[in-house]
């Protein structure tokens, strides 16, 4: 039965939005595999982990309704090496789906689609919000570079949202440094917070890609949902209890000085090159006029960059992992940020001028 005939990027777009979850190899086998739905001419595709789901809409079908699964990466991957523009036709029989286009044919096994594990999402609504895509992608990428990457303490390989009135906040700490992002919108909401999962937050990075359109979030019991592009991401939350972020902040380092922010990112990338490859060490040291980044590995190579700052304090030298530093001046977009510093035992506070909804603490490093 020929259930689809469509132009191959109105399938390969909306399968492209659901496959990042798609793990490889599963222990059930069928999670490797993508839900195709037609429900009266409209086509909807549908992946999961059992802990994040994403739908999203496809390609109209003038088939009857039809319910099947095949692999994810194999369908994308196919559709991928065919040339822009093709037509392609799904043709499904005794459990087998045959893909033609021009002179291609690709024969692929299908799951019956009553086996396909759905995540049972919470119908409970306990706040709802809308901010446009532009500003919660860009919160996102002030951020997300700070999250924990397989910590036994699970808390940090996410992200924490807060909500509380007209505020919507996020924050990421690995516990060797923290990024905090907040802004105003346009709802009255009840103080709230959830952790999302790191898997989470990347695909939904991903998937912010119409800077005008809305996202609309909402939060459920242990999920969130997040509706965008005709897409839907339902996420469970990571089950703990998040740091206390305004702990960690320093409020009163008083060695504070503006750099400019690619000037700095590019001391920093030059003198990287000779850093050591396992601690990533960098030396800073400020002084009246002067910040200079140096950096020596085990070949006892050097690199050194200054820079000219309006400072005019004490002399100060700290160590820091030169990866931190330049993690936030390569995704925090303004033209220059405010560094304030302690001692050579405290954490440093960058901040953006005049700004008060971004901050980012690293703690030092002995070298």
């Amino acid at each position: 039965m020929l259930i689809l005939q469509a132009e191959r990027d109105s399938l390969l777009k909306p399968l492209q939005a659901v496959t990042g979850i798609v793990e490889r190899r599963h222990t059930l086998p069928i999670l490797s595999n993508v839900l195709l739905e037609n429900h009266q001419g409209q086509i909807k595709i549908l992946a999961t982990d059992l802990e994040i789901q994403i739908d999203t809409v496809g390609p109209k079908s003038e088939a009857e309704d039809f319910r099947i699964t095949t692999n994810a990466k194999k369908l994308q991957d196919i559709l991928r090496a065919l040339p822009a523009g093709a037509m392609v036709s799904l043709d499904w029989n005794n459990n087998r789906l045959v893909l033609k286009a021009g002179k291609s044919r690709f024969n692929l096994q299908t799951l019956p689609a009553e086996d396909f594990p759905l995540m049972s999402v919470g119908e409970n609504v306990d706040a709802t919000f809308t901010l446009p895509q532009e500003m919660f992608r860009e919160m996102l990428s002030q951020v997300q570079y700070s999250m924990a990457i397989q910590d036994i303490r699970y808390y940090l390989n996410g992200l924490l949202m807060q909500t509380e009135g007209n505020q919507l906040r996020l924050v990421a700490t690995d516990g060797h440094r923290l990024a905090y992002a907040a802004c105003n919108i346009e709802a009255d909401l009840p103080k709230a917070e959830v952790i999302l999962p790191r898997k989470t937050v990347l695909e939904l990075f991903k998937l912010l890609t119409f800077p005008e359109q809305p996202i609309t979030i909402e939060l459920l019991n242990n999920q969130v949902r997040f509706r965008c592009n005709d897409t839907i991401i339902v996420s469970k939350v990571v089950d703990g209890k998040f740091p206390d972020y305004n702990r960690v902040i320093p409020l009163d380092n008083d060695k504070i000085f503006l750099a400019n922010r690619t000037e700095l990112l590019g001391a920093l990338e030059r003198a990287a090159i000779l850093a050591n490859e396992k601690f990533r060490g960098a030396r800073l040291q400020i002084q009246p006029g002067l910040l200079s980044v140096t950096c020596n590995n085990n070949e006892q190579e050097e690199a050194r960059e200054e820079l000219e700052i309006a400072y005019q304090g004490d002399t100060l030298e700290v160590g820091f992992n030169i990866n931190y530093l330049m993690d936030v001046l390569r995704n925090v977009h303004a033209e220059d940020l405010q560094l304030a510093f302690g001692d050579a035992n405290r954490s440093t506070l960058f901040t953006i001028p005049n700004n008060p909804n971004f901050k980012y603490i690293v703690m030092p490093m002995r070298i």
